[in-house]
């Protein structure tokens, strides 16, 4: 059932997240290229208005970067959100956005995600209604990443995890989904501009084909 309450607008808030502070030195190791405005608005809207998972609910964000899903989650009526990171720079740079957001529902986390999957090391196990993230899809010598990230996010979660994946690797995403016993379908398909912020890029901008992946724990008990 969507949220009845009444939400910022799709375009509205892609407006006010045109303002957030990206990466200014992007480092490949690590996959920094920021989520654009427009997916991460397409993203959280649907979110929200699709599936009600954010509007007053509990977010752990992996993968926070500069926190551009954090802060647009937070604009939708999300009650706290957690922003995880491993790089230090980024959550610096997350931290300085908040400030200039004036949001201070969002605290910021700096460790390696792929800690985070074992219930046995993490007080954070099924402390959030709802996980997002846009993960290293895993192309530059960190294959697997995607899929640690996608572990810890239903780790983390108790309802759902929302997740962009190179179209390429559906099978194999839907595949483990149905491997840790949890339902899971594309609710969309994008188009994710990869601007030219990496040494390696040749072209100006590049134009990767993306699932928007929803899964769901079967456990939940919730219908949508």
């Amino acid at each position: 059932m969507a949220n009845s309450v009444k939400v910022m607008k799709r375009k509205e808030l892609e407006a006010y997240l045109q303002d957030v502070e990206v990466f200014e030195n992007p480092k490949v190791k690590l996959e920094q290229y920021p989520t654009t405005p427009h997916i991460a608005a397409c993203m959280l809207h649907t979110i929200c208005c699709t599936y009600d998972d954010l509007t007053d609910k509990s977010v752990v964000d992996l993968g926070v970067g500069c926190g551009v899903l954090s802060i647009g989650a937070t604009m939708l009526g999300a009650r706290y959100v957690l922003g995880v990171d491993i790089d230090e720079d980024a959550l610096d740079t997350c931290s300085r956005n908040l400030q200039d957001f004036e949001i201070h529902t969002v605290d910021l986390l700096a460790a390696d995600v792929r800690h985070l999957a074992n219930p046995l090391n993490c007080h954070l196990h099924k402390r959030f209604d709802t996980a997002v993230l846009n993960p290293p899809f895993g192309t530059k010598h960190n294959q697997g990443i995607d899929i640690e990230f996608l572990k810890a996010a239903l780790a983390l979660s108790r309802h759902c995890v929302y997740s962009l994946h190179k179209t390429s690797t559906r099978e194999h995403i839907l595949k483990k989904a149905s491997d840790w016993g949890v339902e899971a379908k594309v609710i969309a398909e994008l188009r994710f501009d990869l601007a030219n912020t990496l040494k390696f890029h040749k072209k100006t901008a590049v134009d990767i084909e993306v699932d928007f992946i929803r899964l769901q724990h079967k456990t939940d008990g919730r219908t949508v």
